[in-house]
C-alpha cells in the first residue's frame, strides 16, 4: 500500500487539475460515489444519515454524499460547520447544487438521532486541534452512538503524524482518496481511522 503525506496528496491532486484538465469538481463527484458505494457495501443503516461538512473541500465531498444519498431516497441531513466565508469555491458550488435539489442546511441540534454519520470536516488539511463549532461537531460525532464514515481523514487527526490533535473523530471506516495518508497508518490515526479503504477516484503518483 502506497502512503503519502498531506503535501505530495496535495501535488498530485493539483496535477491532475492543471496538468491533465481533471476538473476538481469531477473529482469530488468520483470520491462522493467512491464515499456512498462504501456506506452501502459496508452494511451502513442509512435510515437517518448526517453529513457534517466543513468549509474546505473535504465538506464538498460531504456535500456531493449527501446529495448522491438524498437522490436515491435516503432520509439525510447536512450540517455545514464554520465560516461561510471561508468556504471555498467548489464547496460553495456543491451546496447550490445541493440546495437546487432540496437539500438544506439543519443545525446539530435539530438532527433527529443519526443512525449513521459522514465526517467531512476537516479532511487532511487539519493540523491543529479543532476548536469552538469544529470541536463542538466533532464531540457531535462522537457521542452520537451513530456509526460513522470519515472522508479521507477522521476530523482532528493530523495526516502526517497520526497524532490526534486535541478531539478527534472515532470513525468505523475512513475512505482515503488516490492513497493512504501517513497518519493513517501510525499513532493515534491507525485505530481512529477504523478500517480503512482506499478509494481510486482518478489521482496518479505518475513519478512512482
Amino acid at each position: 500500500m502506497k502512503v503519502v503525506t498531506a503535501a505530495r496528496m496535495k501535488q498530485l491532486d493539483q496535477l491532475t487539475i492543471e496538468s491533465h484538465g481533471v476538473p476538481s469538481l469531477v473529482l469530488m463527484e468520483r470520491a462522493a460515489l467512491a464515499c456512498v458505494a462504501v456506506l452501502r457495501a459496508e452494511g451502513f443503516d442509512l435510515s437517518a444519515v448526517v453529513v457534517v461538512c466543513g468549509p474546505g473541500n473535504n465538506g464538498g465531498d460531504g456535500l456531493a454524499i449527501a446529495r448522491l444519498l438524498h437522490l436515491s431516497g435516503t432520509g439525510v441531513a447536512i450540517v455545514l460547520v464554520g465560516d461561510a466565508g471561508r468556504r471555498t469555491e467548489e464547496t460553495a458550488k456543491q451546496l447550490r447544487i445541493a440546495e437546487s435539489y432540496g437539500l438544506r442546511e439543519r443545525s446539530l441540534g435539530s438532527c433527529a438521532r443519526p443512525t449513521t454519520i459522514v465526517d467531512a470536516l476537516l479532511g487532511i488539511g487539519g493540523v491543529r486541534a479543532p476548536e469552538g463549532v469544529f470541536k463542538e461537531a466533532i464531540q457531535y460525532v462522537n457521542d452520537s452512538g451513530a456509526k460513522v464514515l470519515a472522508v479521507d481523514m477522521p476530523s482532528g487527526v493530523a495526516a502526517d503524524t497520526g497524532e490526534a490533535v486535541g478531539v478527534a473523530v472515532r470513525a468505523d471506516v475512513t475512505v482515503t482518496m488516490a492513497y493512504a495518508k501517513v497518519g493513517l497508518t501510525v499513532g493515534a490515526g491507525r485505530e481512529l481511522a477504523g478500517k480503512l479503504v482506499v478509494a481510486d477516484i482518478g489521482i496518479y503518483d505518475e513519478e512512482a
